[in-house]
Formats: structure tokens, sequence, C-alpha cells
């Protein structure tokens, strides 16, 4: 169906919970995060999501999807230890840019995938260079600097609000 194998499927399947729990965790606490069920779900997914799309070869060579799997690993990757990192205030605002960073990368074959093979006999878009596929990918990569601009401000205003309440000594509560 769709020219998609069984382990295809199986791979689109864990690549769709991956980013349905990224967006989970992204509406639920306005940021992805290691620490949320919904964050660490969207990381574990999104990593099996990778691996096993190094395995798929329907073009018969590495190509730009085996590229974006090692590029989202090493962004996740990033992301997870700097998110550890908690003694620095930057490596928050970076941790958080880069998990988003990952979800976006998940609408790239998401939209080149989708556009390409469906709908199914008559697909939207002829391929991965089609102005349909750039420009669904153009403008998710758009929402994505909206989304981190607004996730930039909201780390900050929480930053603010918080150091107040560090210049207290208990007694003062």
């Amino acid at each position: 169906m769709l020219g998609i194998t069984p382990f295809g499927w199986v791979h689109t399947l864990v690549s769709l919970a991956g980013l349905l729990f990224g967006l989970a965790a992204l509406l639920g606490s306005g940021r992805i995060s290691q620490y949320s069920p919904a964050g660490k779900l969207f990381i574990w997914l999104t990593v099996a999501s990778c691996i096993s799309g190094f395995f798929i070869f329907s073009q018969g060579r590495f190509n730009e999807a085996h590229a974006l799997g090692a590029l989202t690993l090493l962004t996740l990757a990033a992301a997870f230890w700097l998110e550890r990192v908690s003694f620095k205030r930057w490596a928050a605002y970076v941790s958080t840019a880069l998990y988003t960073l990952a979800l976006f990368f998940h609408f790239i074959p998401g939209f080149t995938e989708s556009l390409t093979r469906l709908p199914a006999g008559n697909p939207l878009a002829q391929g991965p260079q089609d102005p349909l596929v750039k420009g669904a990918i153009g403008a998710s990569f758009l929402v994505y600097l909206v989304v981190v601009v607004i996730q930039i401000v909201g780390l900050r205003s929480s930053y603010r609000k918080a150091a107040p309440l560090a210049n207290k000594s208990p007694a003062q509560f």
C-alpha cells in the first residue's frame, strides 16, 4: 500500500507517535523536556524513528533522509545534555530551541512523504523538490522560529519572576 514495506509502516507509525508526543509536550508545558512523560516519549520515539530510518534504502544508498536522521540524533543528544547543565541559564534556552528543532525535523520527511504519496495514484507533489513540498517545509520552519521566540520570552519571564524570590531570605516569606 502506497509503496511502503511493513518495516516502513512501523517506522512511519513510530515517527508519527514521536511527533504527536512532541506536540503534546510542547502544547502541554510550552516546551519539550526530558523530565516530562510526553517529552521522554518524544525523545525515545524520535531516536527509534531515526535508527529505523537508517535501514530504509528506498534509493538504494545513503541519502538526505539518513543525513537528517543523523542530524536529529545529534540535536537530541545536545539538547539532552544541555538540559542537564542546569547551572547555566543559557543552556535552558539552547536545549529548548534544540528540542523544538528536533520536532521541526519530523515535518521534513512528513511533508515530503505525504505530499509525494497522497492521494494514492495522484499525489499532490511530484518529488522532494516540488514547490508544494518546499513551501510546506518552509512554512513549518517559520512556525518553528515563532515558537522558539515564544519559548525564549516565556523562559526569560519565568526567570525574572523567580529572581526576586531567590533574593529573599526564608524569613521574608
